[in-house]
């Protein structure tokens, strides 16, 4: 028996109240029972993002209290290993994370179910043993390279190493779940599971004795990521079995691998543009300057993950679109997408501005100083929601070639202008090299989806495409 919001309305509250409430109700209905696929974009996108929320909870506990354990100096070298660490995982996949979110749903529409087979499992095994390979040169590279580095990031990046191959896994997982819309099981394993098993192991490593260093804290972070990824593989298998029958595989990896390294150029790109300014803070400050600007950058994600879920939402609406060839529908899902990004992101940045400075110093009163960083960087996030999820609107276009080049400039453009100013003005030079190229990133992405599919992609854009949105509603 499926809840209704209105039934329950009309049951127990008074009579004028449900009839006012009814028009949101009645939505909250549609959204809740997923009847058409505007609907389960939407609910995906929700759940995705309560995800985010609670994870962004989990995060903020247990980062303060790692800081507070460790202190400034050893909390920002595991910062910056562990950033390392995942870019690399995550660029290691080579987009195999986003294909298969754009071939399962056409192979399963076509039942081609040999190629489906072999899609999931090329992904999987090409993702665990490229980083494998990358590992060991990794670690060939910073043993050849010791005299050059730091004495107290040689140890830690030596075992952050480990950790790449089920980074990976876990990423090309979160790909295969959210092909099928599994959104819980997409998310729920990297974003609420693994940090939770990471304050557990250094929580019982700290009271076993261990000291709270950085390599203690990577450790923990090892173990919980193994224990994660292999636990959410068992799920993700066990749940294919139910929709793919048995039967033999049928490998086409470099048809695949066409459509994936454009997809890889665009995410690793923007992955990079993501946490680049933590790496140049390393590359110019001390461990304890690069602890501050990753807590207010982690303080920032809280604005950030509404974009994050709302993507997890739409790529597979995106591409379902495309098959059916209906570019009105397109453009006004495309428009909606936007607003669902733009207005949660500007209320949750204008609550963080507030709030900052107290969440700021729960990691310690030095972790203050990070508070400036926030007006300047919140600017560039907002700036970034305004267009939505256009780059996965893009590449579920097959336009992944073209946004590849706008994330390469872009990057390009944050790394001059970190270059420049962090040496001049320290964090906040950083935090306007970043703000900066975000702004200069809506911008672009905007005007590449206008002429290259021709939709106005922005919050505040009217026309035709939104009322054929609402209509599907």
């Amino acid at each position: 028996m499926r809840f209704s919001a209105v039934k329950a309305a009309d049951r127990f509250l008074p009579e004028k109240l449900s009839q006012r409430l009814g028009p949101w109700l009645s939505r909250l209905d549609q959204l809740l029972d997923g009847s058409n696929e505007h609907a389960v974009a939407q609910r995906v996108s929700l759940i995705a993002f309560l995800v985010r929320v609670v994870s962004a909870g989990i995060a903020l506990v247990s980062q303060v209290i790692f800081a507070r354990w460790m202190g400034p100096f050893e909390y920002g070298i595991f910062v910056l290993v562990w950033v390392t660490v995942v870019i690399l995982g995550n660029l290691s996949c080579l987009g195999f994370q986003t294909t298969v979110i754009r071939f399962v749903p056409e192979y399963l529409e076509r039942k081609q179910f040999d190629h489906l087979r072999g899609i999931l499992f090329t992904s999987k095994a090409f993702a665990v043993s490229i980083t494998t390979c990358i590992a060991l040169v990794g670690a060939a590279v910073i043993y050849a390279l010791r005299d050059k580095i730091e004495v107290y990031y040689i140890a830690p990046f030596l075992v952050g190493l480990i950790c790449l191959p089920m980074i990976a896994l876990g990423d090309t997982l979160d790909g295969t779940a959210r092909s099928r819309s599994w959104v819980l099981v997409a998310l729920t394993p990297t974003y609420i599971i693994r940090p939770i098993l990471t304050l557990a192991v250094m929580s019982l490593s700290h009271f076993g004795g261990f000291a709270p260093t950085a390599m203690t804290a990577i450790g923990s972070a090892i173990i919980a990521t193994y224990l994660t990824s292999l636990f959410q593989l068992y799920v993700v298998c066990d749940r294919f079995k139910a929709v793919v029958p048995p039967g033999p595989r049928a490998i086409y990896f470099k048809d695949w691998f066409a459509v994936s390294l454009p997809i890889f150029l665009v995410e690793g790109f923007f992955f990079l543009l993501t946490n680049a300014d933590v790496l140049m803070v390393g590359r110019y400050m001390e461990p304890d300057k690069v602890a501050t600007y990753y807590a207010t950058v982690k303080l920032l994600a809280l604005v950030h993950f509404v974009y994050f879920s709302v993507k997890a939402g739409a790529a597979q609406r995106y591409a379902e679109l495309m098959q059916n060839y209906d570019h009105a529908q397109l453009e006004g899902f495309a428009r909606d997408t936007a607003r669902w990004t733009f207005w949660p992101s500007l209320a949750m940045a204008i609550v963080l501005l507030v709030l900052g400075k107290p969440l700021l110093w729960l990691f310690g009163a030095q972790f203050t100083e990070g508070y400036p960083l926030l007006f300047i960087m919140v600017i560039g996030v907002v700036a970034r929601a305004s267009v939505g999820p256009a780059e996965s609107l893009l590449n579920m276009a097959g336009k992944q070639k073209i946004c590849a080049i706008v994330y390469a400039v872009t990057l390009a453009v944050n790394i001059c202008l970190s270059i420049l100013m962090i040496p001049l003005y320290g964090l906040a030079g950083a935090a306007c090299a970043t703000a900066a190229s975000m702004v200069f990133e809506a911008l672009v992405l905007a005007l590449t989806v206008y002429n290259r599919l021709n939709i106005t992609m922005f919050v505040f854009a009217g026309g035709p495409g939104t009322k054929s949105a609402k209509e599907e509603i």
